[in-house]
């Protein structure tokens, strides 16, 4: 199974670039963030020409998240992070793919900081990890793929003083990183690339795409049952580089 994650950053706007992506890349299941559209403007008839099962949950301007499964239909687990009733914002879709359960995530970004939606951050986090403790518990094949809104260390990051006070690279937020590669999750892509700098995030402003300066929001993690078939890893990082890319390159796994 080569999995992938990609925040599209507008399904709709982005989806010349998502399609030609995939037709190269061909991923057998992607965990799609940032959808920027409804429930009902999400463009299943244009993925499923293209041989793409989905699931997915929307959200008008901002967020949303899906599940694509290649000539397949995911099945619903859940779409929604439990822990947290009143929170309504689509930023956690679940499915099973072939025997493999599938956690697409799109943690809150947590700007400015300090203040509430740094506070929304941690909390989020916080219900994510007894999430994902929970499903680590089962034993079963489990991937977490998204957009985790962390730069997990400083090596994950370019070279810079710009983002000092930024949400992405807090004690804190680095803390709720750390927390689930101790509950057992493997970093599959610092796990087959241990040493490399690795960048999954251009910013569109101050010429950042082609200074190369980067940084490490994109993470898959593993269960122990899924790292012990991980076989490769990467950085689509072409697709960055493409006209009206989206400010993410997709990241990928190669399960055997």
């Amino acid at each position: 199974m080569k999995l992938a994650s990609f925040n599209i950053n507008n399904v709709n706007s982005r989806l010349e670039n998502l399609l030609a992506w995939l037709a190269a890349a061909k991923p057998d299941v992607v965990c799609l963030q940032e959808l920027k559209a409804r429930d009902t403007q999400f463009p299943l008839t244009r993925l499923a020409k293209a041989g793409y099962g989905a699931v997915w949950k929307g959200e008008a301007t901002w967020n949303g998240v899906a599940i694509l499964a290649r000539g397949a239909e995911p099945v619903l687990t859940r779409d929604v992070l439990p822990g947290d009733e009143d929170d309504r914002q689509a930023r956690y879709i679940e499915a099973a793919v072939d025997g493999v359960i599938i956690g697409c995530l799109y943690a809150p970004n947590g700007n400015p900081q300090p203040g509430p939606k740094f506070q929304y951050k941690l909390a989020w986090h916080e219900r994510f990890a007894a999430h994902a403790a929970e499903l680590l518990a089962t034993g079963l094949p489990v991937a977490l793929a998204g957009d985790y809104n962390i730069v997990p260390e400083p090596r994950d990051i370019y070279p810079t003083r710009s983002y000092d006070e930024n949400a992405l690279v807090q004690p804190e937020s680095r803390a709720a990183f750390a927390a689930l590669i101790e509950l057992g999750w493997t970093d599959a892509l610092r796990k087959k690339h241990p040493k490399e700098t690795l960048y999954t995030f251009w910013d569109y402003r101050r010429n950042r795409w082609p200074r190369d300066a980067g940084l490490r929001l994109d993470h898959i993690l593993l269960s122990k049952a899924l790292a012990r078939k991980l076989r490769a890893a990467g950085i689509d990082r072409y697709v960055r580089g493409e006209d009206g890319a989206s400010d993410h390159a997709p990241v990928w796994v190669e399960l055997g």
